[in-house]
């Protein structure tokens, strides 16, 4: 029996290929997301049964549940999934087409960008603009901020080694700007800036999901249709040119969809770290190389990270509510040394 599996669309113009083996992890993950889901919506300190969780989301519930479950707790839960799926496909795109495993959005500016913004917008407008315009300058600072390290990357054209430097040192400045500003601001604005720092998805409502809801729905489905030619990337620019690719065309569109996927993440939940790192080594560790199953394989990790995260944040340290991004912090710190000291020699 054949180990692949060959989707072809009925004009030809695209395809997958999937192992059989990506099929079922694919399957496996999707399960346990579900499964997890159910489980994180009734935990809290009203424990609700999965059974309620269920007669809640199909409109069959007590006033009580659908005020708990409806209104407090799914659209936190959702949220996390969202954006642990956008930081895990961001994080895969950027390590394919860099062909560097240390490479992620968080380490080469792209989240540093929306939070610089958003402590900007918290220090010095959130007393005269709606706090509902945050997620909007977030996601203009990561954009911002990854047109500058575009263009400073360019010449004659945009090399990995080249993106990923100048990426790390924007990277610092823009936590150096956004430490200096927190010193500077008021106590009450440093503590709200502090939390967007560490990245948290708590008092997300209904409005973050329909935010982030249609980014997820373009770029994910994007992020496939390109993943053939990230896996032509992978290979070396010169090859891929051989073999008719457009790479540097191809090289600006993804990292347009690494951009939009992690800072419309960043946009809504902060500055969760390491996910767009880990997700993707996780995913190469249960199926085969290639993109096509890469990419899904990452989101549901990403989504599992933060959505696991969260679940213990807001419930292993009653009253207390830690930010999701402590816990991926805690994984994330010692997985980016072992990955630094395992690349040394690179």
């Amino acid at each position: 029996m054949s180990r692949l599996v060959v989707y072809r669309s009925k004009t030809g113009r695209f395809s997958f290929l999937f192992h059989r083996r990506t099929l079922l992890v694919i399957s496996g993950l999707t399960l346990l997301t579900i499964v997890l889901f159910l489980i994180s919506t009734g935990l809290g300190s009203n424990f609700i049964t999965p059974q309620d969780v269920l007669k809640t989301i199909f409109g069959q519930s007590t006033p009580q549940h659908e005020l708990v479950i409806g209104t407090l707790r799914l659209p936190r839960i959702i949220v996390a999934i969202l954006v642990g799926a956008s930081l895990g496909v961001a994080g895969s795109i950027l390590q394919g087409m860099i062909r560097n495993p240390l490479a992620s959005p968080d380490i080469i500016g792209v989240t540093g960008g929306g939070t610089l913004a958003a402590v900007t917008f918290i220090t010095y407008f959130a007393g005269t603009v709606s706090i509902h315009w945050l997620p909007v300058a977030a996601f203009v600072g990561a954009g911002f901020v990854s047109l500058i390290i575009y263009l400073l990357a360019w010449h004659k054209g945009i090399t990995p080694t080249r993106l990923v430097l100048i990426g790390i040192g924007i990277s610092a400045a823009t936590s150096s700007l956004t430490m200096l500003m927190i010193v500077l601001s008021p106590m009450n604005s440093a503590t709200k800036a502090y939390t967007w720092l560490t990245g948290s998805v708590y008092g997300t409502s209904w409005d973050n999901v329909y935010t982030l809801l249609p980014w997820v729905i373009v770029f994910i489905p994007l992020a496939l249709y390109f993943a053939r030619h990230i896996n032509l990337q992978e290979m070396g620019d010169d090859l891929a040119a051989g073999l008719g690719a457009t790479v540097q065309l191809h090289r600006f569109f993804l990292l347009f969809i690494s951009v939009a996927l992690a800072g419309s993440a960043v946009a809504v939940a902060g500055a969760i770290g390491f996910v767009g790192l880990i997700a993707p080594h996780i995913a190469k560790k249960l199926v085969a190389p290639s993109y096509g199953g890469l990419i899904p394989v990452s989101a549901l990790i990403g989504s599992l990270m933060v959505l696991i995260s969260d679940t213990v944040a807001r419930t292993a340290f009653p009253p207390l509510d830690i930010p999701a991004g402590v816990f991926t912090a805690a994984i994330g710190a010692p997985f980016f040394i072992f990955l630094l000291y395992r690349n040394r020699n690179r």
